[in-house]
C-alpha cells in the first residue's frame, strides 16, 4: 500500500472536502465557542461508519478508526476556530457571522480531516493499528485547547501525531518540510508606567509616564541587540503603546504590551528578568512607578527527525521531488505543541497561494483565502503517511 501516488478515492472525496469547507467558512465561531462547528463534524464523522466518535471536551471532537490488525497508533489534527475579524471578501461563502472570519485556514484544515477520515473509515481491514482524529477548538485564544484535549486523554497510547497548516503565503504545488525547531514559543507581557499628569506647558512639574515609556520601548530593544547571541532565535516586539487622552495633557500613566518569542528555555528564563532590570532601571531615573506582567505561552513547535523523514519520504513519493520545500524555523506559534509533549510528531505546511487568482493576502488578513486545490494535497499526504506508518 505504499507510495500510491494520488488516491482515486481522493479524487471521489475532493468535491465533499471543498464542499465541508464552504459551509465551515460561512459559520465561522470564536475559540471557545465551537458548537455548533463541533456538532457538524461529530455529525459528519458519524455519517462514514467504522468510526468511535467522542467528545473529550466541550468543544472538540475526536474520532477512533482502530483497524482490524494490531499496530501502533497515529494522531492526526486539524484546528477548528475562526479570528474576530470582518471579512472583506466578495465569494459567494462569506462569513455569516458578524466580526468573525475563517482567516487561517482552519475551515481547510478541518475539512481536509473530515475527507482522510471518510477514506481511511473504509480501509479498516487494511489498517494495522488505530488512526486517531483530533478536531481541536481553540486554537487562536490562550490557553489553546491542544492542551485541554491532551489533559482529557486524547493522547493515551498514541505513538506519532501529525498535523498540516495550509499557506498562503506560498504557492500551491509546494509543502513545506522543517525538521527541528519549526514554530517559536509566544510569550506576552504587560507593563504600566506610572508618572504624574499635568500640563503640557508644565512639564518640570510632572513626571512624564509618555516620554519614560519611549526610552523603555527603546531600551528593551537592546536585550535582543546586545544581551542575545546573534546566532540565537529571540523577538521582542511591542504591539501596544496607549497613554494620553489629550494634546496638551501629559499623562498619568502608559501601558505597553507586546510578545516574546523563542525557542530555548533559556530565554523563557532569562528574557523576563533582562526586561524588569531595563524598565526598573529607567523608572527609577525618573521617579516613576511600574507594573509588570510577563506571562508564558504555548511551547515551541519541535518537530521529530524520524517522523518528519516519514512526511519528506511520503511527499516525495506521492508528488516528486519538486513538491519539497525544506524551510527553516519561523518566530510564529501553534499550540499543536502541547500533543508534541506526548509523541514523536510532524507539523508540515501545505502551500495553497495562488496569484494568477488574486490568493495573495496574509493570514489574518480580512481578504485571506487559500487555493482550494492545496486541500487535495494534505487529504493525500494524510492517507499515504498512514500508509507508510500503519498499514
Amino acid at each position: 500500500m505504499q507510495g500510491l501516488k494520488i488516491y482515486s478515492e481522493v479524487e471521489s472525496v475532493k468535491q465533499e472536502v471543498i464542499d465541508w469547507r464552504r459551509y465551515l467558512h460561512k459559520h465561522p465561531e470564536l475559540s471557545y465557542h465551537e458548537e455548533k462547528t463541533s456538532q457538524f463534524v461529530y455529525e459528519t464523522l458519524l455519517s462514514f461508519g467504522n468510526l468511535e466518535v467522542t467528545r473529550p471536551t466541550k468543544y472538540s471532537v475526536m474520532a477512533s478508526l482502530i483497524g482490524s490488525h494490531p499496530g501502533k497508533t497515529l494522531g492526526i489534527r486539524a484546528d477548528m476556530d475562526a479570528l474576530p475579524i470582518e471579512e472583506e471578501n466578495s465569494f459567494d461563502f462569506v462569513s455569516q457571522t458578524p466580526g468573525v472570519m475563517h482567516a487561517c485556514g482552519h475551515d481547510g484544515h478541518t475539512a481536509m480531516l473530515l475527507g482522510t477520515a471518510k477514506i481511511l473509515a473504509g480501509m479498516k481491514d487494511q489498517i494495522k493499528g488505530e488512526v486517531r482524529f483530533f478536531f481541536q477548538h481553540a486554537e487562536e485564544y490562550f490557553p489553546g485547547g491542544a492542551q485541554e484535549m491532551v489533559d482529557a486523554g486524547v493522547m493515551d497510547g498514541v505513538d506519532y501525531v501529525i498535523a498540516a497548516h495550509l499557506m498562503s503565503t506560498f504557492e500551491v504545488g509546494k509543502v513545506g518540510i522543517v525538521y527541528g525547531p519549526m514554530m517559536a514559543a509566544p510569550d506576552g507581557f504587560f507593563l504600566t508606567i506610572k508618572g504624574k499628569g499635568g500640563r503640557g506647558s508644565a512639564p518640570h512639574e510632572t513626571i512624564d509616564s509618555i516620554a519614560i515609556g519611549a526610552q523603555v520601548v527603546t531600551n528593551l530593544q537592546y536585550i535582543v541587540s546586545r544581551n542575545t547571541d546573534p546566532l540565537d532565535n529571540l523577538v521582542l516586539s511591542i504591539g501596544k503603546f496607549s497613554g494620553g487622552e489629550a494634546a496638551n495633557v501629559i499623562a498619568n500613566s502608559v501601558e505597553i504590551s507586546g510578545t516574546v518569542r523563542s525557542f530555548d528555555l533559556k530565554f523563557r528564563e532569562s528574557t523576563p528578568l533582562l526586561m524588569e532590570r531595563v524598565i526598573k532601571g529607567i523608572k527609577e531615573a525618573h521617579g516613576a512607578s511600574y507594573e509588570f506582567k510577563y506571562l508564558t505561552g504555548y511551547r515551541p513547535v519541535i518537530n521529530d527527525d524520524e517522523v518528519t523523514k516519514v512526511i519528506e519520504e511520503t511527499v516525495r513519493e506521492v508528488y516528486g521531488e519538486e513538491t519539497v520545500d525544506l524551510q527553516g524555523p519561523k518566530m510564529g506559534a501553534e499550540d499543536f505543541s502541547a500533543f508534541q509533549q506526548k509523541a514523536p510528531s510532524n507539523y508540515f505546511l501545505i502551500g495553497a497561494g495562488n496569484k494568477e487568482k488574486g490568493i495573495i493576502y496574509p493570514h489574518h488578513h480580512p481578504r485571506f483565502t487559500f487555493d482550494e486545490d492545496a486541500m487535495e494535497y494534505g487529504v493525500n499526504i494524510f492517507i499515504n503517511a498512514v500508509c507508510k506508518i500503519l498499514v
